[in-house]
């Protein structure tokens, strides 16, 4: 499938600066997956969005970044819903060459015991002063390549496990190898989940080499390790064991050869006899953070040979607030596009302004619906959202454990509409029987009073049509596997409360009746479906019928929570915190004394 061209059409097309200053770039921040725009299919969810949002607010903010990324040639995926739920995918194909600048260098990286040349292109971010983050894109379908090899940057996420080890080696040895091509001075190298952590190969073989002047890995130190992570930063996404990405040794000698698996032998990038990615980005960085404080805690018991500390999440506000809300803020508060901390003067905006903004986008929402399902909702009704990748922890079927209970609670409340969406990855095989199992059940409980969609395909476009204009935002997670979560973060910028389990970043950002409502946590999913109805019928749909009380909470949602969770401000504490400590007279964090003497700021860190 090619990029439809109404998608084409109704997005800007990406304007282009003149090659950036590199020399001047001091950041770089390496992700598998990054949402650059809606017409380019390089992200398939949460991680990818929240790449694109950091490096957005990098651009807001003038920093001093730039990023590296795979140019997905055919995308993740595009989903198909049968009547079913039966889900079916279709590449999403485009031609980089057609629509961005090249980088106009390749470079050659040995693996699998034979070279590959890597090309990029490149994206600029353009902030809200002008200033650019360029993206490079790697890209492996080089003529002269392997045909195999041509193919590497084809499908995200895509392949086996052999192909993603190759993937993850085209990124993380690829992308260092251009970035000093390109004759960048970097002094950060932030690795976005692990999926990057063979750039600390790379940065070894430099090292080594400005000590003996030869790249050989056989001459690598403990000091070589320590000076590389003196520059390395990880950030781990998932409390998933299945999410840290491992491969078998056997895999590991194929694709890296002799010299370079002998050294992650040796500097503990193994664990269980299996080469793990997230080991080797913990050996060779030396800040670690999780991503919303309860994640933090968790990473630190599955890694308590290591200092893990926490950055929670945000979002970048210009994207995912609705536009009828973004133009009252701009009468009302118009510095919210330079400082997010301007939300809180929300509480200066009447309320029901912010509720009028909020029909208008609900309206919308309504209308989407509308012309792609061919069902007509309420908006005066109460309409709940849940919309995320489908994995079995996050329990889209929890809202439906009680078909009965529910059924009647929204004949008592005067009617009830809940929107899912959501894809399961093609591999999934669980996740796909949820979505059959979401439909299911809705096919039997549908009622005039208790009407129930699921949408396919959910992207960034329907992602933010969702969460602007859903009445509440619903997230069920099984504890402790929500790392932090994003989807509720839109929502709250858009004045749309969470009903929610506390884990990830609502443990942060819920004020009971304030900013919204906390499922409570049970022995099982029967006790926490019972706290849901329970909070529905006696604490959220009472406040629904009173307009003026409703409001009120809609202004709270942005003042608390968007002035806080927003990737300005996380941005902001990776460069104070995770980039450059040294710079921040007040900063103090553990250390691991035992890795290193506590010489500078930096190494005290390691």
């Amino acid at each position: 499938m090619s990029l439809p061209p109404s998608l084409a059409n109704t997005t800007t097309t990406p304007k282009f600066s003149s090659t950036p200053d590199l020399k001047s770039r001091s950041v770089a921040y390496f992700s598998m997956e990054i949402a650059l725009s809606p017409t380019l299919p390089t992200y398939s969810g949460g991680l990818g969005m929240l790449a694109g949002d950091t490096l957005r607010s990098a651009a807001d903010t003038g920093a001093p970044m730039l990023a590296v990324s795979l140019v997905h040639r055919r995308g993740y995926f595009k989903q198909h819903l049968d009547a079913n739920g039966q889900q079916t995918e279709e590449d999403v194909s485009w031609t980089p060459e057609t629509m961005l600048p090249s980088a106009e260098q390749v470079v050659t990286i040995t693996m699998q015991g034979r070279t590959v040349k890597v090309q990029a292109w490149r994206f600029d971010v353009v902030g809200v002063a002008g200033h650019v983050i360029p993206v490079f894109l790697l890209d492996t379908d080089i003529e002269g390549n392997d045909p195999f090899d041509r193919k590497l940057t084809d499908h995200l996420y895509g392949g086996d496990t052999y192909y993603r080890l190759c993937q993850e080696t085209v990124l993380g040895i690829g992308g260092a190898e251009l970035l000093a091509a390109l004759g960048c001075e970097l002094k950060v190298y932030h690795m976005n989940e692990g999926h990057a952590s063979l750039l600390s190969l790379s940065l070894l073989e430099t090292q080594v080499e400005s000590r003996t002047g030869s790249k050989s890995l056989m001459a690598a130190t403990e000091e070589d390790r320590l000076a590389v992570a003196r520059r390395c930063v990880f950030t781990t996404h998932t409390p998933v064991p299945a999410g840290h990405d491992q491969f078998g040794l056997d895999q590991m000698y194929a694709v890296l050869g002799d010299e370079r698996s002998k050294a992650l032998e040796r500097f503990g990038g193994l664990h269980n006899n299996l080469l793990n990615m997230t080991y080797v980005a913990l050996r060779f960085s030396r800040w670690v953070n999780g991503v919303a404080m309860q994640h933090g805690k968790v990473s630190q018991a599955m890694f308590p040979d290591y200092h893990v500390e926490s950055i929670t999440n945000g979002v970048h506000a210009a994207t995912w607030m609705a536009q009828p809300l973004q133009e009252l803020l701009d009468k009302e508060i118009p510095r919210w596009r330079h400082d997010n901390q301007y939300f809180r003067s929300v509480y200066g905006v009447t309320p029901a302004k912010i509720a009028n903004c909020h029909r208008l986008t609900k309206r919308k929402l309504l209308e989407l619906i509308a012309e792609r399902t061919g069902e007509f909702l309420d908006e005066r009704v109460l309409t709940l959202g849940f919309a995320r990748r489908v994995a079995t922890y996050k329990r889209a079927n929890l809202l439906l454990e009680d078909p009965k209970r529910l059924a009647k609670l929204a004949n008592k409340i005067g009617g009830l509409q809940i929107i899912y969406a959501g894809k399961a990855h093609p591999a999934d095989a669980a996740g796909k029987g949820l979505i059959r199992e979401v439909f299911e059940l809705a096919g039997k409980i549908n009622t005039n009073s208790l009407r129930i969609l699921y949408l396919e395909n959910y992207d960034w476009e329907l992602g933010a049509k969702l969460t602007q204009g859903v009445d509440v935002w619903v997230n069920t997670p099984r504890r402790p596997y929500e790392a932090s979560g994003t989807s509720g973060m839109k929502a709250a910028l858009n004045g749309v409360p969470s009903l929610s389990i506390l884990d990830g970043w609502w443990i942060e950002g819920c004020a009971e009746d304030v900013t919204g409502w906390a499922i409570d946590d049970g022995d099982n999913d029967e006790a926490e479906a019972g706290s849901l109805y329970e909070k529905l019928e006696q604490r959220v749909a009472p406040l629904y019928q009173r307009p003026n009380a409703w409001a009120r909470m809609q202004q709270h949602c942005i003042a608390m929570n968007g002035s806080f969770f927003n990737t300005d401000r996380m941005l902001g504490q990776y460069f104070a915190n995770a980039y450059f400590p040294q710079e921040q007279p007040t900063y103090a964090t553990p250390a691991i004394e035992a890795e290193v003497e506590a010489e500078t700021p930096v190494a005290a860190a390691i």
